[in-house]
């Protein structure tokens, strides 16, 4: 076994020299490319800070071998993404081999002080997988080997530990392209947060660094741009993206969509930006420990050039080797690798490698826990507020609503309005809550007083709790879902309602990954106005409720908007969007305070009790439950049900269900300024569903409520001509 590691040298040195990097398909080679990179950076380079020597022979060795575990496990179940994983197998190996890459202790993965990395180019997953085994994490080679397979530790692609899954060091669910350099943003501020928030002149515990791995097609999407804005602007240097610049997407070589120049694109931003050759672990190294060592305020973007699917001689280079492709020749590539026929090999020398290395970063871990027992014990109520964000610990529905002060019965505001006097106890009672809106701070209402900005410049501190992201909902939802992702805080942002749609893709990883992300979303029907039909959501609400796991509340009055925002900062498994009116909304006072409190918290509850033989049930969410009560406080045989949140009151008991919506009862209507479809099963075939199914005009809120039947005179029509049915 000793002697196969000069062999596997010579023969990969003898590969590297014989494919030069040579990029064929794009015309020009890609070793030309690189050197006059490095030119135009030499001086750059030239100036960083020395870094520790490279370990080559095993950094080589085990990006070698990291190929290997990808090619095995693709062809083994005959789908994924070979381009990836093989062609930034340098960089994995100094990511996590060598001591300028990433700080970690795989023994603990939760370790606070961890450097993250996050995988935006998600569908090369095996690239993590290989790398996270091979460094010590609990992923076993069964594991490994079970790769895209029904309930396995390594799906296709990396997903956040949550109910479905549970893999050590995948610290995001990215999903779409993009989305992961926004996280990683996200996290970047979470841990400037933290540091502000937590160390102390005399004990730093923490110090994270941030580093995200991105494609072409991450580049290509404008989230990455709107999030590389806003890291440039809050001054997140512990931020850095490696670019796996390979020439390449899916369809066809990069040129043939891409022509502009990323470099000069994130200079303008505010970035630090280096070039290199992501094959040389020298360069490799001495970019990344420089990006680490930078504190001038500015993040980096360390252009890696790369050959997409490097090892397999047959399509390395070109699109075809983004995916399977290249299976095919798995068998004679491994053995040009110099791999021996077992497969899944790694050999005694890398096994040995990477227990040095975990030996090392545990040496590290430890000086780390004896500065954090001695900041511990000098910070006995800092520890105490740590300690809670660690546990996601919050107070419950309940205690936070002892904290709400009942409002003024006689007075009528929008519930945006009373969403902002309700925000500031729960602010109170939820010490690391932070908020932030889309440049809509002033109309939103979710502005934290006497909390400061977060950020750098203009008053702004890193300890502060309001986020101006800027007109950028797209990148505040991932970078939200990457606070949420660093753990310790509780992250929400506002937006008007008909913006979600820019939200939407961030909203669905949210679900998926559990995460407690707060939406604020206001403006939430035709009763906007004189804005008009673009600015009108009618289809929004319903289309946020069929996401899974989203849980979507509509409050009527002020009352319900307290106890949406007590279930939202409560819930632990996923996010919550609060849909909230411009204009005012009837305080309903006929309904007791705790009912209207307690009975958002189940999702719908009886808002007036009929007082004779029961005839219809009125069902309706948000600023339509005034014209129920309205209709129906002349109707002895009435019964209104007022229905914030769907998705709670599905998840009642049956018998609790069926007590609200009494199954004997098939007279019912309902009624929402919204799309109609959902409400038909509440209803039934023999009820009637009111709302708006086309798009609303400029005009008045009060008159467009009046055009589409959105008022009490329009229900008591509705009402009338189903009772005489």
């Amino acid at each position: 076994m000793r002697a196969a590691v000069p062999v596997l040298a010579v023969c990969l040195l003898a590969a590297e020299q014989a494919r030069a990097f040579t990029g064929a398909f794009t015309g020009r080679a890609v070793s030309q490319r690189v050197a006059s990179s490095a030119t135009r950076n030499g001086r750059q380079i030239l100036k960083a800070v020395a870094t520790a020597p490279v370990e080559t022979a095993s950094l080589t060795r085990a990006a070698t071998e990291s190929r290997g575990l990808a090619m095995d496990s693709i062809a083994s179940c005959h789908s994924g993404h070979l381009g990836l994983p093989l062609g930034c197998a340098e960089i994995g190996a100094v990511l996590f081999g060598h001591e300028t890459g990433l700080l970690y202790n795989p023994e603990d993965p939760q370790w606070i002080n961890r450097d993250r990395f996050i995988l935006s180019a998600g569908h090369g997953s095996m690239f993590l997988y290989a790398w996270l085994h091979l460094a010590g994490y609990d992923l076993p080679l069964e594991e490994v080997k079970n790769f895209r397979r029904y309930h396995s530790m390594t799906p296709g692609h990396p997903e956040f530990p949550n109910s479905e899954h549970n893999t050590p060091g995948v610290e995001a669910t990215t999903g779409p392209l993009g989305q992961g350099v926004a996280n990683a943003a996200g996290m970047a501020a979470a841990a400037k947060m933290a540091a502000a928030r937590f160390n102390t002149p005399e004990h730093e515990i923490f110090s994270n660094t941030i580093v995200a791995l991105c494609g072409d097609g991450c580049m290509q999407e404008g989230i990455s741009g709107e999030a590389a804005a806003f890291a440039a602007q809050e001054g997140l240097d512990n931020l850095i993206i490696v670019y796996d610049s390979n020439d390449v997407t899916l369809d066809k070589m990069a040129e043939f969509t891409m022509k502009e120049d990323t470099a000069m694109r994130y200079k303008s931003y505010g970035w630090d930006v280096v070039t290199i050759d992501g094959h040389d672990l020298d360069a490799v190294t001495k970019a990344l420990g420089d990006a680490k060592a930078s504190k001038n305020g500015n993040p980096t973007l360390i252009i890696a050039k790369t050959v997409i699917g490097k090892g397999i001689g047959a399509v390395e280079g070109t699109n075809a080797a983004h995916g399977e492709a290249g299976v095919k020749y798995v068998d004679e590539s491994r053995k040009a690798l110099g791999l021996p026929e077992e497969k899944w090999y790694v050999s005694p020398e890398t096994r040995s490698f990477f227990k040095d290395k975990v030996a090392d970063s545990k040496a590290k871990y430890a000086k780390w826990q004896e500065t954090f027992a001695a900041w511990k014990s000098a910070n006995p109520e800092l520890a105490k507020l740590l300690q809670n964000g660690i546990e996601g610990n919050v107070p419950s529905a309940q205690e936070l609503l002892k904290k709400i002060p009942e409002f003024d019965q006689t007075k009528n505001i929008a519930t945006r309005e009373a969403g902002s006097i309700v925000l500031q106890p729960v602010a109170e009672a939820v010490p690391l809550y932070v908020s932030g809106s889309a440049d809509l701070h002033g109309s939103n209402k979710n502005y934290i007083k006497n909390g400061g900005d977060f950020g750098v410049n203009f008053g702004k501190s890193y300890a502060g709790r309001n986020f101006y992201y800027g007109i950028r909902e797209h990148a505040m939802g991932a970078i939200l879902n990457g606070i949420n992702y660093f753990g310790l805080f509780r992250a929400s942002g506002a937006t008007f309602l008909v913006f979600a749609d820019y939200l939407r893709a961030t909203m669905r990883v949210a679900a998926l990954a559990e995460l407690p992300v707060g939406y604020i979303l206001t403006h939430d029907s035709i009763g906007v106005g004189e804005d008009g039909p673009t600015h009108q959501p009618v289809e929004t609400v319903s289309g946020l409720r069929v996401i899974p796991n989203l849980d979507v509340i509509r409050p009527a009055d002020p009352e319900e908007t307290a106890a949406a925002y007590a279930a939202s900062i409560e819930r632990k498994e996923g996010p919550t969007a609060l849909i909230l009116t411009r204009q005012n909304v009837r305080t309903l006072s006929e309904i007791p305070v705790s009912l209207r409190r307690e009975g958002t918290l189940k999702g719908g509850y009886v808002a007036k009790k009929e007082t004779g033989a029961l005839e219809i049930i009125i069902l309706a969410s948000g600023s339509e439950v005034q014209w129920a009560m309205d209709v129906a406080k002349d109707m002895p045989g009435a019964r209104v049900v007022s229905m914030p949140s769907m998705y709670r009151f599905d998840s009642q008991p049956k018998s609790y269900r069926d007590e609200v919506l009494p199954p004997s009862c098939t007279k019912r209507i309902s009624i929402e300024a919204g799309v109609t479809p959902l409400w038909w099963k509440y209803v039934g075939a023999e009820g009637k569903v009111m709302g708006t199914d086309k798009f609303g005009m400029s005009a008045p809120g009060d008159k467009v409520m009046e055009i589409f039947g959105m008022t009490a005179a329009g229900l008591k029509k509705e009402v009338d001509a189903l009772m005489a049915a």
